[in-house]
């Protein structure tokens, strides 16, 4: 049986942030690994511009490709549809049965945790781990371990915005994916500088 972490999201692109949050959630509990999972449709609606599922994956791999305990996961976006939470679990736990998950999400998702779909199944599924996010309350009454990370305050949305002002993304992203963001022209990149 491994201790397995989720971390969803869009990650349009992923950056430095959600790394450190898989890292020290990992080194916290003690889990297996953490896989960093794009969603292949979120709930919410996305930009046209924005990055395909295909091109999101490309770039959760190339962020995690060397770095141990942390993993890509293209469970959602192979799947394909709108992702909701309870659904991929279900999935993955009749998927994988003889695992434990630990799905990560940050204090603006705890806030609204009593409104997700179908949470009471989903909390039988799965343990909620929870990171606080700068401007966010991150309390509910639903049962989240609580896990302290550096305060990163740090948004694709910045980096898309950053990135279509033509500013630099150094450190905010892994190298390989400023990179892949440049070569495919994304976010408005042609003349961003790395």
């Amino acid at each position: 049986m491994k201790k397995i972490g989720l971390l969803g999201g869009t990650f349009n692109p992923p950056h430095v942030g959600h790394l450190i949050i898989a890292n020290e959630v990992r080194h916290a509990l003690g889990l297996d690994e953490v896989r960093l999972m794009p969603t292949a449709i979120p709930p919410h609606k996305m930009n046209p511009a924005d990055a395909s599922p295909e091109q999101r994956m490309h770039m959760v791999s190339l962020s995690v490709a060397h770095i141990p305990g942390l993993k890509a996961s293209s469970f959602e976006v192979d799947h394909g549809g709108v992702s909701y939470t309870y659904d991929t679990m279900k999935r993955l736990t009749e998927h994988e049965p003889e695992n434990v998950f630990f799905f990560i999400i940050g204090g603006d998702m705890i806030d609204m945790l009593p409104n997700w779909y179908n949470i009471e199944e989903l909390l039988e599924l799965v343990s909620f781990v929870g990171v606080a996010r700068p401007g966010t309350d991150g309390r509910t009454s639903l049962p989240v371990t609580m896990v302290n990370v550096p305060a990163i305050d740090l948004s694709s949305t910045f980096i898309r915005q950053r990135v279509e002002s033509e500013g630099t993304i150094r450190f905010l992203v892994p190298d390989q994916v400023a990179d892949f963001i440049h070569q495919e022209g994304l976010y408005g990149s042609q003349g961003f500088t790395k």
